[in-house]
């Protein structure tokens, strides 16, 4: 970018994109690294034996490698023949990775990922989308702007700025909100927190407001940016909205009283566009292409909700004579634990209001279009059965963890005891959720946990959204926050009714429904609507 700057001919500035792509795809080559992946779905098991075979070779001459020529005496022709040695498996690791190409090109595209160039991402894109991709660093951040025909790139604020901005937004956005709050303090939230949206608009968006229009807008954000719902930064070109039907009459909400932080002339972006998020733009070009042509699955919707957390749930009918036992389950016991001191959480809490929400989607469809899971039922059985591969869209209303200091301790938070209180398997981390076979249309979390710490690189939403549509979605919606629960059943009951009464797609129903609670004046406060984001596909194949 800065060879760019000083010569903007050469098409540096598309080489720095094609470079923030691989680096996103090296990033997750690490976390599953890390996270000690195991993928086995849909790959030949001889392959993935021959592929640990050539690996465990090749890390063992090179450290004979090392250790021959940290010592002065090492025989010539040792050395010599360690590194044909390593030439002849690198050789055949390569004939692999295009054999496994060959046969199994989603696993390559994850585990041997060949990022985009500009032409090859500026082919995923229409003429109403326009793509946002960021990159923050600590000297200057960056920011390209991507149309089909065209390529623009801006100059950020460093990563210090973009993080102080963020963070203050990200924890105004989770602030409880004080029971019995009066209508001024209320109002004075809401000023608040548009006040800090509209300061990170100044560093992140003002530079290409201009060029918004109406238009999609696809996001590929970076580090804390994956924790802030777009949707909610302030459009600092607002116009009236245009379109058929309900964008018509839309009715914006009255300006905040006066008096109370002053009046806010503030419209969040939600009013005149679509907000897509993507971990990458190549991981948008991998779901296409394996997904090209796949069948519907044949029935509606299968829901798991309001699992049991503890023994001391009032839904235990006997208390544990028996702690944990099994290796596995206090080896699981002992992750979980670890991810919510993480988050700074000491504890998962009940979550009754995800009872409602699902009963009230469950009433839009037929019971024998729809699959069901409640209380001790909402467990780690249900949600890695293969029953699930049969409906179109799944909803885990549940609590669902992104870890960023351990990214491979997020995951998937099912019931963690029986109805004796007995501690059982109920945490789906990143191994599983991967090797899941899961080939719905949406996947929605709708009660999920975060933590923003000192260091926040987003990894864990990535490799949680990342393991979900290798499951086989190609969208999966998810809360950045825990919501309020009467919020969040308004906005999901709307979301189903878009979906399946409206036949609209995932991320137009998603915004209509988001749209439905900003309008109201009890639900105005951002944090009430903004924490859901859709990531993934946008075009409507539901």
């Amino acid at each position: 970018m800065q060879l760019h700057k000083k010569d903007p001919s050469k098409g540096y500035d598309a080489l720095a994109l094609h470079i923030s792509e691989r680096s996103r795809a090296r990033g997750l080559v690490e976390l599953l690294t890390q996270a000690n992946v195991d993928i086995r779905k849909d790959i030949d098991p001889k392959l993935l034996a021959q592929e640990r075979r050539l690996t465990l070779l090749l890390d063992a001459r090179d450290k004979q490698l090392s250790e021959l020529l940290s010592k002065k005496e090492s025989p010539a022709q040792l050395v010599a023949t360690t590194k044909q040695q390593i030439q002849d498996l690198l050789k055949q690791q390569q004939d692999l990775k295009t054999n496994i190409r060959a046969n199994n090109f989603e696993y390559a595209a994850l585990k041997y990922p060949q990022p985009l160039t500009l032409p090859q991402i500026q082919q995923q894109l229409d003429q109403d989308s326009l793509l946002l991709q960021y990159s923050l660093g600590e000297e200057r951040s960056y920011l390209w702007v991507v149309t089909p025909n065209s390529l623009k790139s801006y100059e950020l604020a460093n990563s210090e700025k973009i993080n102080k901005a963020a963070k203050n937004l990200n924890q105004l956005l989770k602030r409880p909100l004080i029971a019995g709050a009066s209508p001024e303090e209320q109002a004075q939230a809401v000023t608040d927190t548009t006040k800090a949206a509209q300061e990170l608009s100044q560093l992140i968006v003002a530079p290409v407001a201009g060029q918004l229009g109406q238009k999609r807008l696809v996001i590929v954000p970076d580090g804390i940016l994956h924790q802030i719902p777009f949707a909610v930064l302030s459009d600092l070109t607002p116009q009236p909205p245009q379109g058929k039907g309900e964008q018509d009459q839309l009715k914006l909400p009255s300006p905040l009283p006066k008096g109370v932080g002053g009046e806010v002339n503030y419209q969040p972006l939600l009013v005149n566009h679509e907000i897509i998020n993507l971990p990458s733009v190549t991981s948008l070009a991998t779901q296409r292409q394996q997904l090209k042509g796949r069948k519907m699955a044949p029935k509606t919707i299968a829901v798991l909700a309001d699992p049991v957390f503890s023994a001391n749930d009032k839904r235990v009918t006997e208390k544990a004579t028996k702690t944990y036992s099994s290796t596995d389950i206090e080896l699981e016991r002992s992750a979980l634990e670890r991810s919510l001191k993480n988050i700074n959480r000491s504890g998962l809490d009940r979550l009754p209001g995800t009872r409602q929400e699902a009963e009230a989607v469950l009433k839009m469809v037929s019971p024998s279009e729809s699959f069901q899971a409640f209380d001790f039922d909402a467990n780690y059985n249900f949600a890695t059965s293969k029953q699930l591969n049969q409906y179109r869209l799944l909803l885990f209303a549940t609590h669902g963890i992104f870890d960023d200091i351990n990214p491979e301790l997020s995951g998937i938070v099912t019931s963690l005891v029986d109805k004796q209180g007995k501690a059982q398997k109920g945490f789906l981390r990143l191994n599983d959720i991967f090797n899941l076979d899961l080939p719905a249309e949406l996947i929605v979390l709708s009660a999920c946990e975060s933590g923003v710490g000192q260091e926040v690189k987003g990894e864990g939403l990535v490799g949680l959204t990342r393991g979900l549509m290798y499951a086989g979605s190609p969208r999966v919606i998810v809360s950045l926050w825990k919501v309020n629960d009467q919020a969040t059943s308004l906005l999901m009951q709307e979301l189903y009714k878009q979906i399946l009464q409206q036949d609209k797609s995932p991320a137009v129903a998603l915004r209509e429904a988001q749209l439905k609670l900003w309008q109201q004046k009890d639900w105005q406060n951002p944090r009430y609507w903004a924490a859901f984001s859709l990531q993934g596909e946008w075009r409507n194949n539901y």
